[in-house]
């Protein structure tokens, strides 16, 4: 930077001596090539520098690229009585989706105060009555052996959500937040086994992770 500054004073004539008068230079076109070629080799390393830092830091693959069409394994087919049981059962399933995707919808709007207590009731009552309805309609159902654990799971997941839409309308009549508290893991660990049971049986609403 000193150098060119230096040049310019020296081109501009500035930069006399106090006791000697020089005659003013003019960069010659040589001087401003060299200038301009060394500018663009700067450029041009540091831009090496940066692939050739890109390159080392990058983590190195394993093996092959995966492609992106590539295709999962094909899981067995159902058997006709496992595909009646899973029809039977989708029905049901759409309920207690339906009623617990309303109530997680109230339990946001009532802790952000864009929801009262009474309301919240009326959505906690709508799903106990829900869940209760879809635990008689399950334990109706027989199901496969092969199906019968998933059968099982479905039905500790709704009464899961039942304990959890008691806590909240607990928490409706007192207005104790504790209850609000206790029922969000059994919801979520309702929705969980529901979920296992899902990428079983409806692959395409549970696509797996």
């Amino acid at each position: 930077m000193g150098r060119k500054v230096a040049a310019s004073r020296l081109a501009n004539g500035s930069d006399r001596s106090p006791s000697v008068e020089s005659a003013p230079s003019r960069p010659t076109l040589s001087r401003l090539t060299r200038g301009a070629v060394a500018a663009a080799v700067l450029v041009l390393v540091a831009v090496v520098a940066f692939a050739v830092t890109q390159e080392v830091t990058r983590p190195a693959r394993t093996g092959p690229a995966p492609s992106p069409h590539a295709v999962a394994p094909a899981r067995p087919a159902f058997t006709p009585a496992e595909e009646a049981y899973i029809r039977t059962l989708w029905p049901i399933h759409g309920d207690v989706e339906r009623s617990t995707a309303r109530l997680t919808l109230g339990q946001i709007f009532y802790k952000n105060n864009d929801m009262d207590r009474a309301k919240l009731k009326a959505r906690a009552d709508e799903a106990l009555a829900t869940y209760r309805r879809s635990h008689t309609r399950i334990r109706a159902l027989d199901p496969p052996p092969s199906v019968r654990r998933e059968h099982e799971e479905y039905l500790a997941a709704v009464d899961l959500f039942e304990q959890s839409a008691v806590e909240l309308l607990k928490m409706c009549a007192d207005g104790r937040d504790d209850h609000l508290n206790a029922a969000y893991p059994l919801s979520q660990l309702a929705s969980n086994k529901i979920r296992e049971v899902g990428l079983k049986f409806w692959r395409d609403e549970f696509p797996a992770n």
